[in-house]
């Protein structure tokens, strides 16, 4: 897969990959290397860096203070990442959610550093008009607008299945072909998109880097070839050299499909399942956000595939020490509807009052002078959960709190709760991250767990709600 640079400048941009250890970001790595200062970024910590002009540095996205850090001096943010693994014991939260928290923390990040750009690569949406987007669409344009939401000019390039060695979508078509002589496909396999190969994407990821014609813009980007997900198997099959019976029939339900695809497509859950939902759209290029900055020679889908299944060069990925895990962690994302309008401030405030009003006969909660806020049981003067807020890191936008007390906690110096709006104050996420309980694991899943989840149900509907 050759592709052909622009002249490399003196002074090169330094380019922070979010998602660097990915199938997009590992090659984007692989080929402008030389070209770009670049640091990539990974949950991780590198233990054997195959390339010495990359910097390797481990980030924990949750965190806006970890994520500002590593972005200090960079000049454009290629931002890779989708429905993140947990990385706690129990992850009470939904990949919506999960990932617009995460884009948040991005954006702001960016904002600090004065970051000139953000490069996103998100999914192609549905042309028919008034068509609901299914909620793995849904969630990438959410990331979208919440990556755009600051000051850095973000360059958002939505494109449907890439074609290339190693691409998970492309790699559950091959195994499909691979494994099945006969392929009954669901209704859905006639939607029509527009593949684009691997080196197609790379090329105009890279045209897109620093260039201010494109700061602020939607781009779309796909083959000009239309096809159908059913043709494309066939043409899959076709040059694996296999001989397939392909037809479609009516009767796979979208749950049947999902357990079809994953079981034979050899995918995870995660993967499947966003992505057979996103596939009864039609996703194709719309003509007035279809990529314009230079000309590209694409390949069609069968020459896709031929690249990628004729690829020789080795791609090196680095190796990770494990993840340092502090055992029986628990992160918990809720998102709630801000029909008013409050400030984050206020509906954090407004927390800490109402907690103690729902459960009046049995929490009480006061507010020391040193500004800790404190729950006890009625019948006890032992606090139960303490919570210290952090000045100097929220504002009217963002509160944020550490769990820095209490029976219930097993750990003083590491977990935090947060409240803060997003998508221009649409939503308030609620988010208590890296929380070790005290209570033994199995007692916590089944009791303390499922409260705390019933209780901000409860808080989201008093928001909603209320009249004043």
């Amino acid at each position: 897969m050759e592709l052909t640079n622009q002249p490399i400048s003196v002074s090169k941009p330094t380019v922070a990959i979010a998602g660097a250890g990915g199938y997009v970001g590992r090659w984007f790595i692989y080929h402008f290397r030389h070209k770009y200062n670049i640091i990539a970024l990974s949950r991780k910590e590198v233990k054997d860096n195959p390339y010495p002009e990359v910097t390797w540095k481990q980030v924990e996205l949750y965190s806006i203070s970890n994520t500002t850090q590593v972005l200090n001096g960079v000049d454009v943010a290629i931002y890779l990442v989708h429905s993140m693994n947990a990385s706690t014991r129990l992850n009470q939260g939904s990949f919506e959610d999960t990932d617009l928290l995460l884009a948040d923390n991005f954006s702001r990040a960016a904002h600090l550093n004065k970051v000139k750009q953000i490069i996103y690569l998100g999914g192609l949406l549905p042309k028919e008009t008034g068509e609901s987007l299914s909620r793995h669409l849904r969630s990438r344009l959410e990331v979208e607008q919440t990556l755009g939401s600051r000051s850095a000019k973000l360059t958002a390039i939505r494109a449907s299945i890439i074609v290339g060695p190693g691409g998970s979508s492309f790699d559950m078509i091959k195994n499909l072909v691979t494994n099945l002589p006969v392929l009954m496909c669901p209704q859905w396999t006639e939607s029509l998109t527009q593949p684009i190969s691997l080196r197609d994407t790379l090329d105009i990821i890279d045209t897109c880097v620093g260039n201010e014609n494109v700061f602020g813009e939607a781009i779309e980007i796909g083959n000009p070839e239309v096809i159908s997900y059913r043709k494309m198997l066939e043409l899959t099959a076709v040059q694996l050299g296999k001989k397939r019976l392909v037809f479609s029939v009516p009767v796979f339900s979208l749950g049947l499909s999902k357990l079809w695809v994953g079981f034979f497509g050899e995918s995870p859950p995660q993967l499947v399942s966003p992505l057979v939902e996103s596939l009864k759209h039609t996703l194709t290029v719309s003509e007035e956000l279809k990529f314009q900055e230079k000309h590209i020679d694409y390949l069609t889908y069968t020459e896709s595939v031929r690249a990628a299944l004729d690829s020789d060069i080795e791609l090196k990925s680095p190796s990770f020490y494990p993840l340092d895990k502090v055992k029986n962690t628990v992160r918990s994302i809720q998102r709630m509807a801000n029909t008013h309008g409050d400030t984050a401030t206020w509906v954090a405030q407004r927390y800490n009052i109402w907690l103690p009003s729902f459960f009046k006969f049995w929490i009480n909660g006061e507010m020391l002078e040193s500004g800790e806020i404190v729950f006890y049981l009625l019948w006890t003067k032992k606090p139960m959960l303490q919570l210290t807020m952090i000045p100097d890191r929220s504002e009217e936008s963002r509160q944020l709190f550490y769990i820095s007390g209490g029976w219930l906690v097993k750990r003083f110096d590491h977990g935090w709760l947060e409240f803060r709006g997003v998508l221009d104050n649409k939503y308030i996420i609620s988010a208590i991250h890296e929380f070790v309980p005290r209570l033994p694991w199995l007692i916590y899943v089944n009791t303390q767990a499922k409260i705390h989840l019933w209780v901000m149900n409860r808080f989201r509907k008093y928001l909603k709600n209320r009249v004043n």
